[in-house]
């Protein structure tokens, strides 16, 4: 059980976490249904009006708005997601869904990928209304299932039915920004204003059944397992954006290294080194194999799954890349295709979410960054809303956080959720 004592953002972040809401893809997933329940009884107990929608069963979204205090500006949206990755509770040090405290850390799955952030967002808010005052401007509090499997149940449906949730908002905050990295032992933080194209494909090779005893040339396992090595040894060529460039030269200032060799500049960031580096090229990894039923069967087909994400605006050039990669011979299926997006570090919500940050640690660089993965945020972006990454989180130098989305033993510290607790409120208070 979770200690009273604790802050009330740990405690409901930790609440959150017990909720086993694992998306395994594809629609196969144990729903959001709960947690979204939970979600929207805090909300109400705000004295909050709370709605609900469903498209698929037990794929649950809940929205809220927030009233500000002047109606006349457009609305920001502060959004989330429910569901979490799988985690094989086998592999960790600890449960993955107790929500453990311990170390001065919260573990579990959604620690860092999402549900820390659902539990600032929502005690932010609660921070607002208990001391009788207001935001800045109209919240549309959203929080989405399905993000895992690219919002293809969620946010997608969301937009495409229920648009009006967001009637006035022209902005968005989410996940994966506002928290620090350590570069050269000088703490900086990073502010996503951009994230890669996703695209997620299948590998198809087909062959000749037959029996495993066979003299065989004509295998689709064989095939399949040649185009997977191809395609997870590509090294794709580094493709600098405004955004990639800019992030290079707030890390060559603050090391006084030159921005020349981007991979090289990356490694001062210590730990979140592989993060930056895959937002400078397209990615392409192998991430499940697929084939046969039996030992002495040589199955007909075999398919592989491949996590493709690309510099905005490469799409069809990285694809094309892929088939000739692979061959002719292998079969290239489109799973999900979603946007890149890239937005100036410039306007009055970054200068806002900056300023936050620096009132709460001051004289500490904040840079932007493009995100190697994806969020929600491409949803809204269909309904003309710009979104960011705005997570605060002031984070210990040796703690390899970003390594954790999606990760083994995935965790956050206490301090760090009510530094974020405490930066979301600042900002919306006053942007």
């Amino acid at each position: 059980m979770i200690e009273p004592a604790l802050p009330e953002v740990v405690r409901i972040a930790s609440d959150l976490i017990r909720f086993d809401t694992s998306n395994f893809g594809g629609g196969n997933a144990k729903g959001e249904r709960e947690a979204a329940d939970y979600v929207g009884d805090y909300l109400r107990a705000l004295g909050l009006e709370v709605e609900y929608y469903e498209p698929v069963p037990r794929r649950t979204n809940v929205v809220a708005r927030v009233p500000g205090r002047d109606r006349s500006l457009p609305a920001l949206v502060v959004h989330g997601h429910l569901d979490v990755v799988p985690a094989v509770a086998e592999d960790w040090t600890v449960d993955p869904f107790a929500g453990a405290v311990q170390d001065g850390m919260l573990w579990g799955r959604g620690a860092v990928d999402m549900k820390n952030m659902n539990a600032m967002i929502l005690t932010a808010v609660a921070d607002i209304l208990r001391a009788g005052e207001r935001p800045a401007r109209d919240l549309v509090l959203a929080f989405f299932a399905d993000e895992e499997n690219g919002g293809v149940e969620g946010s997608a449906l969301v937009v495409r039915d229920r648009p009006d949730w967001f009637a006035g908002a022209t902005e968005a905050i989410s996940e994966v920004g506002g928290y620090s990295i350590t570069v050269d032992d000088r703490r900086a933080y990073l502010l996503q204003v951009g994230e890669k194209a996703l695209i997620w494909i299948r590998l198809v090779a087909r062959g000749r059944a037959g029996h495993g005893s066979r003299l065989h040339e004509d295998n689709a396992v064989t095939a399949l397992a040649e185009a997977v090595a191809a395609i997870g040894r590509t090294r794709w060529p580094i493709r600098l954006t405004p955004t990639t460039t800019a992030l290079l030269d707030g890390l060559s200032a603050l090391t006084g290294r030159d921005a020349d060799d981007p991979d090289a500049l990356a490694g001062a960031a210590g730990p979140a080194e592989a993060f930056l580096r895959s937002s400078f090229r397209t990615t392409t990894n192998p991430t499940a194999l697929s084939a046969g039923y039996k030992h002495n069967v040589i199955p007909e087909r075999a398919e592989a799954l491949i996590d493709v994400r690309v510099i905005p605006g490469t799409e069809d050039e990285v694809l094309a890349e892929l088939q000739e990669i692979v061959g002719d011979g292998i079969g290239i299926e489109t799973v999900v295709r979603d946007i890149g997006m890239e937005t100036p570090f410039e306007g009055e919500l970054v200068e806002a979410m900056v300023a936050s940050i620096g009132r709460h640690d001051p004289g500490v660089p904040v840079i932007p960054y493009l995100l190697g993965a994806g969020t929600d945020n491409k949803a809204l972006s269909t309904l003309g809303i710009t979104g960011y990454g705005f997570a605060p989180l002031r984070l210990p130098a040796d703690l390899d956080f970003t390594g954790m989305f999606h990760g083994v033993d995935e965790r956050v510290p206490v301090d760090s959720l009510v530094f974020g607790q405490q930066v979301l409120a600042d900002l919306l208070r006053t942007y």
